[in-house]
């Protein structure tokens, strides 16, 4: 892959970018209906694939706030024709790196020294890219260091990014202008986190050490002393991501393991710390041929506040869907239902989000869940699908919702799609009070 010799950082060179990915993708399509004039046979997907690399190189030399937005798009699945989620993953681990000249100069500008003056030994060829900053392995004392150096200019450019954003995600989504606004409002927010390294490093001490109970799982140790605000410095662990794991055709009991691994995790993390690691991407793992799951970044955590906990969770066991009382109770809570809405848009988005909690909580109604049988993460794609074509939706002018409820079904999405790729049959560990009572 080449590398990158500069980022444009100020706000005109990044605003030309962002026009000139719009205006590709006008003459995709330009050139799509010309073409299909003169042969129906012409499909719709060609022009997906040439959109999504038109739009990938633009956001991924930009990086930052704009490859950030492939990356979360690339996850929901949902919100985008397969040829972009396809062409969007890349940002999870491999986008284009900065070229060593440029390393160097954000080195020393944001820690004061090159690395050389720092560690015995600095790769300056990057490891791994994605949107926030990438990581160069490093050695010092016999010891070797993964060393996550932050993009130049990226907290600087996020609130402009997303503005200038905008018009090219309405071109990509199928979102109305709320859920747009609501959607970059929630990339802002976590993007200022983590463009935060002292807090990444607090918090990945913190959750790190929380969980080092859980069998099969491991974490890096984290320096605070060969660390600074746009510098993070933690131990280089081995590991193969998802792709280059499944490649080597691993055992189910192995699949297995590491699935329950990912579940117990989480599990742990919603309900014992009320707070999660919210990114999860496959390039945020890595899985040994010997089913251990290592987990590298904690940028992005979602702090659960109570009051959404138990509204939330106490959906998700079946026997609430039981009382039309209790659920409509909860609906109002969790902005399902709103002021607004007339008595039959009322009975209309009961009946909407009763059969997503169903589908988002079908794991938890039994004490085992096969996440390789049948086509469980298709339908909840497929149904995310239909509900965004609902003109009630689309002509919505209030987000519907609680704004807790994007992390937390963003990471059971994520969740989800990763049980599913590994084709695990897990144990579906749970609270004794979300456990129905066909299961007591």
């Amino acid at each position: 892959m080449n590398s990158q010799e500069s980022i444009p950082t100020s706000k005109v060179a990044r605003a030309t970018q962002f026009a000139k990915a719009g205006v590709k993708v006008g003459g995709n399509y330009i050139k799509h209906y010309s073409k299909k004039i003169f042969d129906s046979s012409i499909a719709k997907e060609d022009l997906h694939e040439a959109n999504a690399a038109d739009v990938y190189e633009t956001l991924s030399n930009l990086k930052g706030s704009a490859l950030k937005v492939a990356q979360m798009m690339s996850m929901d699945k949902n919100l985008l024709p397969r040829a972009y989620t396809e062409k969007f993953a890349l940002s999870q681990y491999a986008a284009p790196p900065l070229s060593a000249p440029l390393v160097i100069k954000t080195f020393k500008k944001y820690f004061g020294k090159s690395p050389v003056e720092i560690f015995d030994e600095f790769n300056l060829k990057a490891e791994n890219a994605a949107s926030i900053g990438q990581v160069h392995q490093a050695k010092k004392n016999g010891k070797t260091y993964a060393v996550k150096i932050q993009y130049p200019g990226v907290a600087e450019s996020i609130r402009s990014d997303l503005k200038m954003a905008r018009p090219l995600a309405v071109q990509l989504l199928n979102l109305n202008d709320v859920e747009i606004d609501r959607y970059f409002k929630e990339v802002e927010e976590k993007l200022i986190e983590e463009s935060n390294y002292s807090l990444e490093l607090s918090r990945s001490i913190e959750i790190t050490e929380a969980c080092s109970h859980l069998p099969h799982l491991f974490f890096p140790k984290y320096y605070p002393e060969l660390s600074s605000d746009k510098i993070l410095t933690m131990d280089w662990l081995e590991g193969l991501h998802l792709k280059e794991f499944l490649d080597t055709n691993p055992p189910q009991d192995i699949r297995n393991q590491i699935g329950q691994t990912l579940w117990d995790f989480y599990d742990f993390q919603i309900h014992t710390l009320r707070q999660v690691h919210a990114d999860p991407h496959p390039g945020n793992f890595l899985m040994t041929t010997d089913g251990n799951l290592g987990v590298i970044d904690f940028g992005c955590i979602k702090v659960i506040p109570d009051d959404y906990y138990e509204n939330y969770f106490a959906l998700i066991n079946p026997d609430t869907l039981q009382s039309e009382e209790t659920i409509e109770e909860i609906f109002w809570k969790l902005e399902f239902l709103l002021q607004e809405d007339s008595p039959e848009n009322q009975v209309f988005f009961k009946d909407i989000f009763k059969t997503m909690i169903e589908l988002l909580g079908r794991p938890f109604q039994s004490e085992t869940f096969n996440f390789g049988e049948g086509t469980y993460v298709d339908e909840i794609y497929s149904f995310f699908d239909y509900i965004a074509k609902l003109p009630q939706l689309k002509s919505a002018k209030a987000a519907r919702g609680s704004q807790h409820g994007l992390y937390v079904n963003r990471t059971y999405f994520g969740l989800y799609t990763l049980l599913n790729d590994l084709k695990a049959e897990i144990k579906t560990i749970k609270p004794l009070w979300l456990s129905p009572k066909h299961l007591k």
